[in-house]
């Protein structure tokens, strides 16, 4: 997927005002509207800025997208890091320009020119959607309505889950200054981590989205949870895998072999004759229950055989003595070799 650059696309500077990014889209949208132009790639061309602007008018999806953006260059091959919304804070209302969809003159509507590419998908597909509640900008004198809701993807350590634990989340909401830059002000929450939380599960903060109008309850925080990379663990839901190095005696004689677990180092029993990649299971030793009716995961060791260098003269004597005696043996016998 190739990198699009939205700046360059819409003509403007990275640090350019939301005033300045509206006035280039309409600028742009009248010279590429397709009942209009007669550029020959006008069509394309009108959908290409509406997209930019459908990210650079919105301050939540700007501050995002410029998380990301920074390294990259027009065309190049693209790909999102794992984790790169994490910390974002975000209301999922959009940005009123008062200008709506922007430019139309005509019988091609100006909202096909935010037509999502492969590209704009990939960044916000899965969240920063459109999804405004009741209340939005109305003040009138009398009017109640509860504020809001915020969302936010945090990033936790397996341990958190295991464990519980209170931590110090800090997230980053996006917002215009008084000059009309997007600047992003942070705020720390202490956020109570549950024990057995599973990745993909959020944890709702009562009161701590938008303010509500007049008299209306303010409104919530959703935080999506997902897991830090670990150094050696692997989630699925509740089950954790692990991929355990053994010699190849232990795999063909069978051996006691001691095997971390996220709560402490356990023997476990190989089987003789195990094969690389086989798979043991340790029950219950996976992320614990969310619920008193809820199950624990399982802990799942995927063997993995290892075999030594033969660096001495005596280790090639034992390499060379395992040939002889397994001369039979042809681990190429499926492929026809």
């Amino acid at each position: 997927m190739e990198y699009k650059d939205y700046y360059e696309i819409m003509g403007v500077k990275r640090d350019a005002t939301q005033d300045e990014i509206k006035r280039a889209y309409r600028k742009l949208a009248r010279k590429y509207h397709p009942d209009v132009s007669k550029e020959a790639d006008a069509e394309a061309r009108f959908k290409e800025v509406g997209e930019a602007y459908e990210v650079l008018k919105d301050p939540e999806k700007r501050a995002a997208y410029d998380q990301l953006g920074a390294n990259w260059k027009n065309g190049q091959d693209f790909n999102a890091p794992p984790g790169w919304d994490a910390g974002f804070e975000f209301g999922g209302g959009g940005y009123t320009d008062g200008y709506g969809g922007g430019y139309s003159s005509g019988g091609f509507d100006a909202e096909d020119a935010s037509a999502y590419s492969d590209f704009f998908e990939s960044l916000f597909g899965g969240g920063f959607r459109q999804s405004r509640t009741a209340g939005g900008s109305r003040r009138q004198s009398g009017f109640n309505a509860k504020g809001s809701d915020h969302h936010a993807k945090i990033l936790i350590d397996l341990e958190d889950a295991m464990q519980g634990n209170t931590r110090s989340i800090s997230l980053r909401v996006p917002t215009v200054d008084a000059s009309g830059h997007v600047v992003n002000k942070e705020r720390v929450l202490k956020v109570n981590i549950p024990r057995g939380i599973k990745q993909g599960q959020t944890i709702r903060l009562a009161g701590q989205g938008n303010p509500g109008v007049g008299e209306g309850k303010p409104g919530d925080l959703y935080l999506q949870v997902e897991f830090n990379p670990h150094s050696i663990y692997r989630v699925d839901g509740r089950d954790i895998y692990l991929d355990l190095p053994i010699t190849p005696w232990e795999a063909a004689l069978g051996a006691k072999v001691k095997v971390p677990t996220p709560g402490g180092i356990v023997d476990m029993k190989i089987k003789a004759g195990s094969a690389n990649g086989s798979k043991m299971r340790l029950k219950g030793r996976g992320i614990p229950a969310g619920s008193k009716s809820g199950t624990a995961g399982d802990l799942y060791v995927i063997l993995q055989i290892e075999t030594p260098a033969a660096k001495t003269d005596d280790e090639k004597a034992v390499y060379e003595k395992m040939r002889d005696t397994f001369k039979s043996f042809n681990p190429r016998a499926k492929l026809g070799v």
